[in-house]
């Protein structure tokens, strides 16, 4: 069994190839071809816009009895996207382009109207020159003319030119480097000499704290203490007491132990008589021997009769 995918087939010996028979096809047939649209156009049936580019599935074919230069012209058959009418349009060798046959209509091109409406008029002027000497004259001079005004501006753009060749852009980059150097190294300098001063001035004034902090206990140690008179505390500005201490019910009811008030040096005792001095050591013994083991009872008696001692002396002032 041979090969499936042979390139090379088998010739017997006695083959010869004038024996084929030659396939009679008719000129004007038909090839099926894959294209897209030359230009824009719009159907007449539907009024459909076919752009530029689209592509289609035409049907291609030679034009008989039509030769430009020995060159054939070919014909193409398309259908419309939208209505399937159909549209054909040749090739024009004569001008490079295609041109509408039937089925559509070519859109507007302002470029090619240019084009044809210089070639019109290089035509008239031919013609006008072929029989008018004066005419070609006239042109003559107008074309020196245009030529003389084309010659100034191509010299003017040449002068531009020879003042740019004389910049030289590699020394403008070089300068425009060095200058962005220079200002980056005096900008990083500044910053050096700020952060100098920074430092600086935050040494100055750590030492300036630690001075401070010296002088202070000797200035605390040579304070003198000054005495405290009994009319200084009605000068004296109220200080924020600190934190008072829990009282007793017994020292709410009868007062402080041990405690000089700050009156006390206001206050004048006045002494008292023999007889009732008497009378309070007599009183002092029968509570010593009563309560025995509470010492603290005596306290309290003396406090008590100097409480009696000076609402006398505020009896004796009221009088």
């Amino acid at each position: 069994m041979s090969e499936r995918k042979v390139l090379n087939k088998y010739y017997p010996p006695d083959f010869d190839p004038a024996k084929i028979p030659k396939l009679k096809l008719p000129k004007d047939r038909q090839y099926v071809v894959r294209l897209m649209a030359p230009f824009n156009m719009r159907c007449k049936t539907c009024g459909e816009y076919i752009y530029k580019g689209k592509k289609f599935n035409a049907r291609k074919e030679t034009v008989q009895n039509e030769v430009y230069l020995g060159l054939p012209i070919f014909r193409f058959y398309i259908k419309c996207t939208r209505c399937l009418a159909e549209i054909t349009f040749k090739t024009d060798p004569e001008n490079t382009d295609y041109t509408m046959e039937h089925g559509a209509t070519r859109n507007f091109q302002a470029e090619k109207l240019l084009e044809e409406e210089e070639k019109r008029m290089q035509k008239e002027r031919e013609d006008e020159e072929l029989n008018n000497p004066m005419k070609v004259l006239e042109n003559r001079t107008k074309d020196s003319k245009l030529e003389m005004e084309v010659l100034e501006n191509l010299q003017e753009l040449k002068e531009l030119n020879q003042r740019q060749a004389n910049v030289d852009f590699e020394a403008m980059l070089q300068q425009y480097k060095e200058y962005e150097e220079e200002q980056k190294r005096k900008e990083q300098e500044e910053d050096e000499q700020e952060m100098k001063a920074m430092l600086e001035e935050a040494q100055n004034r750590r030492l300036l704290v630690d001075s401070d902090s010296d002088e202070e206990p000797a200035k605390v140690h040579a304070k003198p203490v000054a005495k405290i008179k009994p009319t200084d505390i009605l000068q004296e500005e109220p200080q924020p007491q600190a934190k008072k201490l829990k009282t007793e019910s017994w020292e709410r009811s009868v007062g402080t132990l041990n405690s000089k008030s700050q009156l006390a040096g206001l206050v004048t005792v006045r002494k008292p008589k023999p007889g009732a001095t008497l009378a309070n050591g007599t009183e002092k013994q029968g509570a010593t021997a009563s309560t025995g083991s509470f010492p603290t009872a005596t306290g309290t008696t003396s406090s008590l009769g100097l409480l009696g001692a000076y609402s006398d002396s505020e009896d004796s002032t009221s009088d």
